[in-house]
């Protein structure tokens, strides 16, 4: 994983040996607003998981700063009593200025959990707003993590996020406010409409304590037998594929870009290039490497 993240050429010289592995396990997406408990509810799926038998990978994306360039990654301070369940790897990455709420390199570490032979894989994202949606190219089921009192969740999360969902979770529901943040999702659902055929059901938790989690990954495993009988898991698996490739396209573009950063910002203002200008040749420079 170290490789991989690193772009090194061992790395994805592993990764191809190892293709003909993947596509068995179910790749779980939890997104939400910051402080809604998603690293909470993801330690107690973890539990309700071992519990039936499944090996468990868990990739838990942390933001890096944009003035330090550093990250907490405090996902594996939350989840320190799976340190010695050998049924249990997780493995916590920093964004480094990806956009979306992923790491670059989360689907490559998602596809190597896979090929390693882990059953249930779930990738928590950074908390979300209403563009950063990445999540649902990266998974077979997206959970989107809302709590009550936080103001009109609909509102907040009605352009992107709330298309993306594939179970709501409404955590810690012993608050205020919970019966009523859960008919505004179904108002939500029922105006909007899907076209999938599955229509997306409203669990409520209380993670600290471990409520609603067992029927939450009910939900979880009965959206993946839905995937499996309508011939739509087949299709996901060739979105996260795609979206492996983008981000790798994309990871390395802003690695050249840092490289020769100065050099385009200086040829954009004075006149000399265009930003497209400058995005050419660095795909050109990239294009020569990888003949090289």
């Amino acid at each position: 994983m170290t490789l991989i993240e690193a772009g090194a050429p061992e790395g994805q010289a592993l990764l191809t040996s190892v293709r003909d592995r993947t596509g068995r396990a179910a790749v779980v997406g939890i997104t939400g607003s910051p402080g809604a408990g998603k690293s909470t509810l993801t330690d107690g799926l973890i539990a309700a998981a071992r519990a039936r038998g499944r090996r468990v990978g868990v990739v838990a994306i942390d933001p890096t700063s944009p003035f330090s360039g550093g990250a907490i990654l405090g996902d594996r301070i939350r989840m320190t009593r799976w340190h010695s369940d050998e049924g249990v790897f997780i493995r916590s990455m920093a964004t480094r200025g990806q956009l979306g709420g992923l790491a670059a390199a989360t689907l490559q570490v998602v596809a190597l959990l896979d090929a390693a032979g882990f059953d249930a894989i779930f990738v928590e994202t950074v908390g979300v707003g209403q563009s950063e949606v990445d999540v649902v190219q990266a998974a077979d089921t997206t959970v989107v993590v809302l709590t009550p009192g936080q103001g009109d969740g609909v509102q907040a999360f009605k352009a992107g996020i709330m298309e993306i969902a594939d179970v709501f979770c409404i955590n810690k529901y012993d608050h205020p406010g919970a019966d009523r943040l859960r008919r505004e999702i179904r108002a939500a659902l029922e105006l909007g409409g899907r076209s999938s055929g599955w229509e997306p059901p409203i669990v409520g938790t209380v993670a600290s304590r471990g409520e609603g989690v067992e029927e939450l990954l009910e939900r979880l495993d009965a959206h993946r037998d839905f995937l499996g009988r309508s011939g739509h898991i087949d299709g996901a698996r060739r979105r996260r594929v795609r979206a492996e490739v983008a981000a790798v396209l994309g990871e390395r573009l802003r690695r050249a870009m840092a490289e020769r950063e100065t050099e385009a910002v200086d040829a954009v203002l004075s006149g000399r290039a265009s930003p497209g200008e400058v995005v050419d040749a660095l795909l050109a420079r990239l294009s020569g490497a990888g003949r090289e």
